[in-house]
């Protein structure tokens, strides 16, 4: 399964202290994020990535000391049922 952020231009995104305000227009819905959802959007981009491609680009660009394939599975399937991420 690959997975897939909405395009840029469809997020506006906001931070607030420990949350990160994401306004999704197409929905008209915004969403307060935690880390590490804003860090997983953020990577997703315009791509469309695996769990195993997307858990290594987050550890490339974030100094993950406990990444977790089990952990990031279940956030993207959150992030899936918010509808800030689409499964292909």
């Amino acid at each position: 399964m690959r997975y897939r952020a909405p395009p840029p231009e469809a997020l506006l995104t906001a931070d607030l202290d420990a949350f990160t305000a994401v306004f999704h227009r197409p929905s008209g819905i915004t969403h307060l994020l935690a880390s590490p959802a804003p860090e997983i959007l953020a990577v997703l981009g315009d791509a469309s990535l695996d769990l195993d491609d997307l858990l290594a680009r987050l550890a490339g660009r974030f100094a993950l000391a406990d990444a977790d394939r089990d952990a990031l599975a279940a956030r993207l399937d959150e992030l899936r049922e918010a509808g800030l991420v689409e499964a292909t």
